[in-house]
């Protein structure tokens, strides 16, 4: 393995003989969840995906330095590159250019064994074309061979044929399409959440130019991504404002070349710690996240355990004996690690699992060879970062004795579950809803309001800890958080097992003023630090309780916000309405707590996803990490959001 940068441009034949047909376009609208999993927000989003997948590919193959995104003033949207273009000639056995034949054919393309692309994350998909048969309109325009092409389709079917349109100079590829509205909920392009992800490509593709343009009126607003430092710059971004304990990240790119001299596979890793106790680790596989990990994250963690070890024992920092865990040597890291190979195998629930167990054994042998020189040549960075692995270890033995106390034997020994929880009947956790309520008081009130059958109440007495600044022992310790980890069953951190998880939802019911958001987000910090997939499988929401109630001739309205009370106030009057402004969940007797906000007909529930857990990272950090500054700038930055502010 040696370093090297790929040679840009290297000509490589891609024609229309490089297009294969797997098999048809039929299902698609018939089934687009099967295809691209839901239809509804995130569903649309996986539209633009795919074909920005297509424009990626070509920058891996070397072939194309900028890609264009907008969002036009219809609604529709655009991706344009400056790649080779999709190949216009034709397809003999399909007696179609090969433009047509990769828009209205599943699986066709220049991936399934051709010479057009060596590495592409585009075979992780389902093809452009899943995008023109959920598309109202479709049109590609391809610049190639000093000609413009053009063809246009409609749900899937070519409405004109490929035609040349005129000369060009230009070179690559455009895709439009406008979303089918008789397919998804919404049709509506969200910028904010195409952005994170096309902040993401550009830091994985050092020196690519992804721009991101919205030309909706009221919207207009552009972006412009290029990292020329990669994934240096990434690890930097995700550190941000934390104290770390490296003078530099480490870093370090490897490649792999075949019998005919080709990339086969490539490596490329950056690493920093901080002060902090959180692990973050990204890892991708041809730009793909890969969020339930694979065999190249089994290396990189091997190979960091490893190296922290070797380096302890040589030095007598530790006793030849002893040994320092994965989990204490990853204390503080925020990492990324990105692989390219030509053939990639996913695997898990979702399809986010490398499979490949070659890249077990490159990524850690890069980590051996390179992180083990690092720490060599810089041995008081090694001593800082083994003597914080070594008091993880202390505080990790700690909670372990901590955790016991926690811990149930079985999810019917009732015994075991903390004394102020009110348990429901219902025994099938698909059916079962836990409500953690803010105050004895407002606990009293919601147990018995509730309907007992399924729905449980647990009183949470004051602020429980901030988990952003703690070891997870001192975590165990507070009393608030080790009666949730024992009432929801399923274990917290490296132990956590949704499998255990005793209802399906929970819900944090706090009082809508400024000590109700501290407390959510005090519990929000603790599920997304130590257990992440109930946020990340929608088991966490909010309850939403009224703000106001209005009385007129002794009919009682309830309104959850300024904007629906005023409403209601011009199309009814003020006259003769009594208005009461609700300070928080205690001035509610327990028919109107059921009412407005546990009664599943008429509640408002808000579900918390996390669409993008970079940024969620982040968020957390500064508002519930250690600088205050941090805290102090999202206020003024966010105060003109605030309608109503009751202090």
């Amino acid at each position: 393995m040696e370093n090297q940068e790929l040679e840009i441009g290297k000509s490589v034949k891609y024609d229309e003989s490089d297009i294969q047909v797997l098999e048809g376009l039929e299902p698609v609208r018939k089934r687009p969840g099967m295809y691209i999993g839901s239809t509804d927000e995130h569903g649309l989003h996986h539209l633009v995906t795919e074909v920005v997948d297509n424009s990626i590919d070509e920058a891996l193959a070397g072939y194309c330095t900028k890609i264009e995104v907008v969002i036009n003033f219809d609604g529709s949207c655009s991706v344009i590159d400056n790649g080779r273009g999709i190949p216009t000639g034709i397809i003999p056995k399909e007696g179609k250019s090969a433009v047509e034949v990769v828009l209205t054919k599943l699986h066709a393309g220049g991936k399934f064994g051709g010479e057009g692309y060596k590495i592409s994350g585009g075979l992780h998909g389902v093809g452009v074309s899943c995008v023109n048969a959920l598309s109202k309109y479709m049109r590609a325009d391809v610049y190639q061979n000093n000609q413009h092409y053009k063809i246009e389709f409609s749900r899937g079917i070519a409405i004109t044929p490929l035609e040349i349109i005129g000369s060009t100079d230009k070179r690559g590829t455009t895709i439009t399409f406008l979303p089918d509205e008789e397919i998804f909920e919404t049709c509506n392009f969200n910028f904010d959440t195409m952005k994170n992800r096309f902040r993401e490509i550009a830091f994985l593709n050092k020196g690519l130019v992804i721009s991101l343009e919205d030309k909706r009126e009221g919207q207009e607003r552009k972006e412009v991504f290029e990292f020329k430092g990669g994934i240096i710059e990434f690890v930097d971004y995700l550190n941000k404002n934390r104290e770390t304990l490296l003078s530099a990240p480490v870093y370090f790119n490897k490649f792999n070349k075949d019998s005919k001299g080709d990339v086969e596979n490539e490596v490329e890793v950056c690493l920093q710690f901080n002060e902090g106790y959180s692990e973050i680790i990204n890892a991708y596989a041809n730009n793909i996240n890969t969020e339930e990990g694979g065999t190249h994250l089994d290396g990189f963690k091997s190979g960091l355990t490893k190296v922290i070890n070797d380096y302890a024992i040589k030095n007598k920092i530790i006793k030849d004996n002893e040994k320092l865990s994965g989990e204490d040597c990853r204390e503080g890291i925020t990492a990324v690690i990105s692989v390219k190979l030509k053939n990639p195998q996913f695997e898990g629930q979702t399809k986010t699992k490398l499979g490949n167990s070659e890249m077990r054994n490159i990524v850690y042998k890069a980590m051996v060879d390179e992180f083990g020189d690092y720490l060599d040549q810089h041995p008081n960075e090694a001593r800082n970062l083994i003597m914080k692995s070594i008091t993880a270890q202390r505080a990790r033995d700690a909670a372990r004795n901590a955790r016991e106390l926690t811990r149930r034997k079985s999810v019917l020994e009732n015994t075991t579950l903390p004394g102020k929880l009110a348990d429901c009947s219902e025994k099938d956790r698909r059916f079962c809803e836990i409500y953690i309520v803010e105050g004895d008081s407002a606990g009293g009130t919601a147990k018995t309001g509730r309907d007992r059958r399924f729905q449980a109440i647990l009183p949470l007495r004051g602020k429980i800890l901030n988990v952003e600044k703690a070891r997870l022992n001192k975590i165990l310790e507070n009393n608030e958080i080790k009666s949730m980890i024992t009432a929801f069953g399923c274990g917290i951190g490296s132990e956590f097992n949704e499998d255990k998880l005793r209802y399906d939802k929970i819900i944090c019911m706090t009082d809508a003023d400024v000590d109700g958001a501290h407390i959510r987000i005090l519990l929000l910090t603790f599920f997304f630090r130590y257990m992440r997939p109930l946020i990340e499988h929608g088991h966490v929401y909010a309850a939403k309780p009224p703000l106001y109630k209005v009385t007129k001739n002794k009919d009682e309205y309830y309104f959850y916000s300024d904007q629906e009370l005023e409403d209601w106030y011009q199309a009814n009057g003020r006259k003769g309405c009594n208005q009461q402004r609700y300070k928080g969940l205690g001035e509610m007797d327990a028919d109107q707590l059921w009412e407005t906000t546990m009664d599943p007909e008429h509640r408002i529930l808000i579900q918390l996803t996390m669409e993008d857990a970079i940024e969620a990272e982040k968020y957390f950090n500064d508002l519930m990490g250690e600088d205050s500054e941090l805290r102090r700038k999202f206020i003024e930055d966010n105060a003109t959001l605030v309608t109503d502010l009751d202090i």
